[in-house]
């Protein structure tokens, strides 16, 4: 089962923008097929494999920053080749 994951990182502290781009770093040398815009970074990727990755990378972004949130939206397919038709 493929999965789509929407995940925005949002530190609590200062120098946040380095703490970002250095989680999007992390993201981009995985295995899974990733898509930045300003706002989110959407990731994609069968289910286990993908999940056991953000749980380790989400844990250890964790250990870097003071505080901070992050947000996941998962969807139950792989949604990375979506064009709009409207």
């Amino acid at each position: 089962m493929n999965i789509s994951v929407e995940i925005t990182l949002l530190p609590l502290q200062n120098e946040y923008e380095t703490l970002i781009k250095e989680f999007i770093k992390v993201l981009r040398l995985s295995e899974f097929k990733v898509l930045e815009n300003p706002l989110s970074t959407q990731i994609y990727g069968p289910y286990l494999p993908l999940m056991n990755f953000l749980v380790s990378s989400i844990e250890e972004c964790f250990g870097n920053i003071e505080s901070g949130v992050v947000n996941l939206k998962i969807v139950k397919s792989d949604r990375s080749d979506y064009i709009p038709n409207f």
